[in-house]
Parts: structure tokens; sequence; C-alpha cells
């Protein structure tokens, strides 16, 4: 169809599944992981970065995580930015590096880790639903403009709103596939 990229479309709802994939990998069952701190942001020189641009991360035994601050004056917003991460970690501080043990994963923080779980599977869906909108007003616009019949446009919405389906239902089983994962004793 003449301006209408169903596959342009599709890739933005896959990354979307990644972007939840990614953030439900830093959730880990009780053991470190370098990931676990990739989506904190630290407040640093005047914008939110990542906490990777600001600092190095290593697991240098199974329940600790190291955060090397590459800048000394950064350390003390790198540690607030952990603790406000609603990940439950109390970095300790040692010079420029933070020591993040990870607690063992007891009732409550595992109902905690799926609150965080579900609240990336919904930042997921609402990025989906976007790109569900913004294709089914392209969709009207090329049919307001002439560009496109009626019945192609209905044909082509039916599509898009297929595919948010099928990718809706991915991340639930993907959510529901991480939420007993992380539930299992």
């Amino acid at each position: 169809m003449a301006g209408f990229d169903i596959k342009e479309l599709k890739r933005r709802m896959d990354g979307a599944v990644a972007s939840l994939h990614a953030g439900l990998s830093g959730l880990r069952t009780g053991r470190a992981s370098a990931s676990l701190l990739e989506p904190v942001t630290v407040e640093a020189y005047g914008s939110n970065m990542p906490i990777t641009q600001v600092a190095t991360i290593s697991v240098p035994e199974p329940r600790m995580i190291s955060v090397s601050v590459w800048d000394k004056s950064m350390v003390g917003k790198v540690e607030r930015a952990i603790r406000d991460s609603n990940l439950g970690l109390n970095p300790i501080t040692d010079g420029t590096t933070l020591r993040v043990p990870i607690p063992e994963l007891n009732e409550e923080r595992r109902k905690e880790l799926v609150k965080v779980a579900h609240q990336y599977a919904e930042q997921a869906r609402v990025a989906v639903r976007h790109v569900r909108r913004d294709g089914m007003d392209t969709l009207k616009k090329l049919e307001k403009d002439g560009e496109m019949s009626q019945d192609d446009s209905r044909q082509m919405s039916d599509r898009v709103q297929k595919m948010t389906d099928e990718t809706i239902s991915e991340l639930d089983k993907t959510l529901a596939e991480k939420e007993s994962e992380i539930m299992q004793v």
C-alpha cells in the first residue's frame, strides 16, 4: 500500500517485545547479574543517564554486584539511584566502588519482583498500543486523502489489529513465564 508499511509496524512491536525481554532478564531470581542494574538511571551532568554510562558493573561473586563509578563526585548519586530503583537493593559504598549484595529471595521479595515484572510488561503493552494507534492513524489519513480505498484500509486495519493482539499475547506469555520463574522456590 502506498505510504503504509506494515513491516515497519511489526518491527516496532517486536522492539517492544525485545525491550520487555531485556528488562525481565535483569530481574534475576536471587543470583547476581550485571543486567539487574541496567534499567537504573542516574541523574548525572544535568540529565538522566543509564548507570552503564557512569560506571562499570561486574559480578565478582554469585550474590554480589560491584559498581565502579568513574567520577568520584557521582558516587552518591549512583548509590541513591540504586536505592530508589525499586529493586530492593542496598549498596555499600567503598571509595568509588559500590558493593551491592543481592538479598535472598523471600516470599515478599519475590512478590516485589513480580510487581516490577508486571510494570515492565505494562510499559511494553503501552508501547505496542502506541504503534497500533500510529498505524491506524496513518490508515485513516491515507483513506481520507484518497490514497487508499475504504476496503483496503479496513483490511489493513484488521491486519494491524491482529498483529497487535498476537504481540500483546506474546508479551503476556513472556510475563507469565518470568512470573513462574520468580515464584519458583
